[in-house]
């Protein structure tokens, strides 16, 4: 009876021992436009002994594969829907984690030193089909002194569904009546001409291959693949050059407690008009398919450190650090993260 006693003891502890192992990995997947600094943040988080395997999906992706509670945290550059927070079945939270921009970049041959500059008329009738050449007259208008060659326009949109084609979408919606009915925005949208490539990477990598081509990609892709961007005009009317400054200078305006905020055709005056926090999304209430405290804490650890420690790491990676009051309201919404209903500590 002892013997039965002690092997039902010993049973029940190897259960406790299990049930309150250490989190040792941590899944996330979405976004692809942080890829390249949530890569660096999580190698070096992983020498405090918790590995996390982020996949670059797309932030659609990252949402579904939240929604569907196969990944302990999401990425996304595109705030949730209300259609896509019904189908979660339980409130989201929207954690920022840095600023980017997303460029326009183009293969063409120019002289030393020179770079196109583009309104928004201009972007938004390129990637409408309205302008297919490109010597076209309003091309050489905005850029005189540049001798623009007599090559064909090949468009190169995101085919996955994308954050970063919200942001691009986005903007375009504001800045162009005619785009805004027929196109709109969205994580994929039909677009009315060109090829597409999957990932930020596929983008970069299509427009590298093709002579006169045109798309839309993360600043650090385009830097990363010595790619050259536009100068964008934006609101004001300058023209910008997409750099950590004026992306934070972007986000110069109030951001709400939820932090869900478009930053997109800014109305800052020295601000770049394609700009965007990317965020981290997550339960506000951990405890759901078995998950447990250990893994939700360790969950809320990492998070908070992306906000704090882990920014520092983002201006050598040309992705804007986190404004005060952006960092700030973001501990707020991370310390409201609960287990069971309690605050998790």
């Amino acid at each position: 009876m002892l013997k039965k006693i002690a092997v039902i003891a010993l049973s029940i502890g190897m259960g406790i021992s299990a049930l309150s192992a250490q989190t040792k990995e941590l899944l996330g997947a979405g976004a692809t436009f942080p890829q390249p600094l949530y890569s660096k943040i999580f190698q070096e988080y992983s020498k405090k002994g918790v590995n996390v395997n982020y996949q670059a999906i797309g932030s659609g992706g990252g949402i579904n594969q939240l929604i569907a509670k196969t990944t302990d945290f999401g990425g996304t550059d595109a705030i949730m829907s209300s259609e896509e927070e019904s189908k979660a079945g339980a409130p989201i939270l929207h954690i920022p984690t840095c600023l980017g921009a997303v460029v326009v970049s183009y293969n063409l041959q120019l002289g030393a030193n020179q770079r196109l500059k583009m309104s928004s008329a201009l972007i938004s009738d390129i990637f409408l089909g309205k302008i297919v050449v490109w010597n076209d007259k309003r091309i050489a208008a905005e850029n005189p002194g540049i001798k623009l060659p007599a090559l064909p326009i090949t468009v190169v949109y995101r085919s996955d569904g994308s954050g970063t084609t919200y942001i691009f979408t986005e903007y375009l919606a504001k800045v162009s009546t005619v785009w805004d009915k027929t196109v709109g925005n969205g994580k994929s949208v039909k677009w009315p001409i060109g090829i597409g490539a999957k990932g930020n990477p596929g983008v970069a990598g299509t427009i590298n291959q093709t002579p006169g081509a045109i798309g839309y990609v993360e600043l650090i892709y385009a830097l990363s693949n010595k790619m050259p961007y536009a100068l964008v005009k934006n609101k004001t009317g300058k023209y910008i050059n997409p750099d950590m400054k004026t992306v934070s200078l972007a986000a110069a305006k109030g951001i709400p407690a939820n932090t869900k905020v478009s930053l997109t055709n800014t109305d800052s005056k020295d601000g770049y008009p394609i700009s965007s926090f990317t965020w981290i999304i997550l339960y506000k209430e951990q405890n759901y398919n078995g998950r447990s405290l250990d893994q939700a804490k360790k969950t809320v650890e990492l998070i908070k450190w992306m906000v704090t420690s882990g920014q520092n790491f983002a201006p050598s990676l040309h992705y804007a650090k986190l404004p005060k009051d952006a960092q700030t309201k973001a501990l707020a919404l991370l310390n409201s993260v609960t287990f069971n209903g309690k605050p998790i500590k």
